[in-house]
């Protein structure tokens, strides 16, 4: 009696295909092949430029970190061992990128943080209308230090201990900045709720 076996799902041939994709990719790129580096580059490109903007806050500026960030992706590319996410470890060292260009800028503050967001009440939920550019600009408008340790923190996922070392202040700094930033964005978008519920108000007289 023959026995047919069923054919694996279609996504789980696709997710094999994928990582065997990038299995390929990475040995191209181990092999210096510009073809791989442009492949890549076409990937990430703009994730990374994204990436390194939220940092960054400047259209040049950035470009110019990622484009630096991919030359220490060919750079150090021996150096992924092929254990979990290639685009994670991509991500990490724009990040660092990202923080090498503040710190030569000396936009990083160490431990004198402004005290400024100390005494901002702390505002507990965001409304629906608040879409996520208008949510992303808002945290671009943070001051240098709180933005970091956000997107750090909340965005990029690295807890405390991690954005100590990686921006060299301490641990109970990068907590205190991550607070501060918490109450001055709550702030900001209380502020932008105000705005948005006036508008809405004075579109309805309007009519």
């Amino acid at each position: 009696m023959r026995i047919l076996l069923s054919k694996p799902p279609i996504r789980m041939g696709r997710i094999l295909a994928l990582f065997s994709q990038e299995a390929q990719l990475v040995k191209a790129l181990r092999k210096e092949d510009p073809k791989a580096q442009r492949q890549l580059y076409d990937k990430y490109s703009h994730r990374m430029l994204a990436l390194c903007f939220r940092y960054v806050c400047d259209d040049m500026a950035a470009e110019d970190v990622m484009v630096e960030g991919f030359l220490r992706v060919f750079e150090k590319i021996n150096q992924f061992s092929g254990e979990g996410s290639f685009e994670g470890w991509i991500r990490r060292i724009m990040v660092n990128e990202s923080l090498g260009y503040l710190r030569k800028q000396k936009r990083i503050l160490e431990d004198n943080i402004s005290d400024e967001a100390n005494n901002i009440p702390d505002y507990t939920h965001a409304d629906q209308n608040l879409e996520t550019e208008e949510l992303m600009a808002l945290i671009e408008a943070l001051p240098v230090g709180y933005r970091t340790v956000f997107n750090l923190y909340a965005i990029e996922g690295y807890a405390h201990i991690e954005i100590a070392q990686m921006m060299g202040i301490t641990e109970s700094t990068s907590k205190s900045q991550l607070h501060r930033a918490r109450a001055l964005l709550q702030k900001m978008v209380a502020e932008w709720e105000n705005g948005y519920k006036k508008k809405v108000d004075y579109e309805k007289a309007s009519c």
